[in-house]
């Protein structure tokens, strides 16, 4: 067991506590991180305030990336001093959905036990396989991706998440084809991913939605065609106008029940609406089934945009390194762990793309 420093949630909706927690050293096929950088993901948010439960004390944090410092005995891909970024996507690869290429639905469940621990012994969970509010982590060797040199640490964090969820929804789940048009409703990190991805996927019409014309200035910068304001008065009618036509795909990108409520409004005929945001549990959506059976239109999940970490982040990373996807402009901040509850609390503002919390190595 190691000392290290963590933001600990000991009560829902309460602030998390930094506190020295004890890890465990790697077993088997995990390895042990120690973190140069992790974003702030609204999901994490949403678990401290008890949106989808979950047991406690917990430590969240699921965007991070590092360097490989400890190994267990069944290592094969990675190695000491290898530069890594750390994912919550924990696959076993041999159920049903590994082997079938979908990574990201794996079957086989995270074990009970947490490498984490307080000094007196108790049980910390490590919220979505990762705890990544801390300064190190252990998790499976198939959560992390080797890093080329040329990518800063704090750049390459948010491809554990925001950046995969909202570039692959686009190319993996809608599979968009070049021509095609598309509304992203939400212009906050994981929509301007999702509107690069669609850029990048060479779409017609990418048209972005949000509820303030600052996002969709910003939304702009990073490849919207068209912008709409989701407080006029039907906005799916604009949309429709500049694309000309229904889309072939919408992506949800926030979790607000109204912009679940109004997505199949902006579809065209075959189209499909892309659940990339989640709401919280119990929250519910309605919509006119008879509407879209009679022009066969769709709703499909997206869990991390259906990505193959160790197939998806090379790429991303190489469009990144030829300056074709845009990662460095989405860091709103840079925070240390000490003021983890300010940026959590700047996140929530609504303004922020992605808040980044570094850790001093000194």
């Amino acid at each position: 067991m190691q000392p290290i420093k963590a933001a600990v949630c000991h009560q829902f909706g309460e602030p998390l506590l930094i506190e020295t927690l004890h890890l465990r050293a790697p077993q088997n096929s995990e390895v042990e991180v120690t973190l140069d950088a992790v974003a702030i993901c609204h999901s994490d948010i949403t678990m401290a305030q008890g949106g989808w439960g979950g047991p406690l004390p917990a430590v969240y944090g699921h965007e991070a990336a590092g360097i490989v410092t400890d190994i267990g005995t069944n290592v094969t891909g990675v190695k000491l001093g290898d530069r890594v970024v750390v994912t919550l996507i924990r696959a076993c690869g041999s159920c049903v959905n590994c082997a079938s290429g979908a990574p990201t639905i794996c079957m086989t469940p995270s074990p009970e036990t947490s490498p984490l621990t307080r000094p007196d012994g108790t049980p910390v969970d490590q919220a979505m396989n990762c705890g990544a509010f801390a300064e190190k982590v252990v998790v499976e060797e198939s959560q992390v991706v080797v890093l080329p040199d040329g990518i800063a640490m704090d750049t390459a964090c948010l491809l554990a998440c925001g950046v995969i969820t909202g570039v692959g929804a686009v190319v993996n789940t809608a599979q968009l084809r070049p021509g095609q048009d598309c509304v992203v409703i939400g212009a906050g990190g994981v929509g301007l991913n999702t509107i690069q991805g669609a850029r990048i996927a060479g779409a017609r019409r990418i048209v972005a939605v949000d509820m303030t014309q600052e996002k969709l200035d910003v939304a702009r910068e990073f490849g919207a065609t068209d912008c709409v304001l989701a407080t006029d008065d039907a906005p799916w009618r604009a949309a429709k106008k500049a694309m000309g036509k229904g889309a072939d795909a919408v992506f949800v990108t926030v979790g607000a029940i109204p912009a679940y409520d109004t997505a199949p409004r902006y579809l065209g005929y075959g189209g499909k609406v892309i659940m990339v945001g989640m709401p919280k549990g119990g929250e519910k959506s309605t919509y006119e089934p008879v509407m879209m059976a009679a022009v066969s239109q769709g709703m499909i999940g997206s869990k991390m945009g259906d990505v193959v970490i160790k197939r998806d982040i090379p790429w991303m990373v190489d469009l990144y390194l030829q300056g074709r996807l845009n990662l460095d402009s989405l860091i709103s901040g840079r925070w240390s762990l000490d003021q983890i509850n300010e940026a959590v609390a700047d996140t929530t503002q609504g303004t922020a793309r992605r808040n980044v919390i570094l850790f001093d190595r000194g």
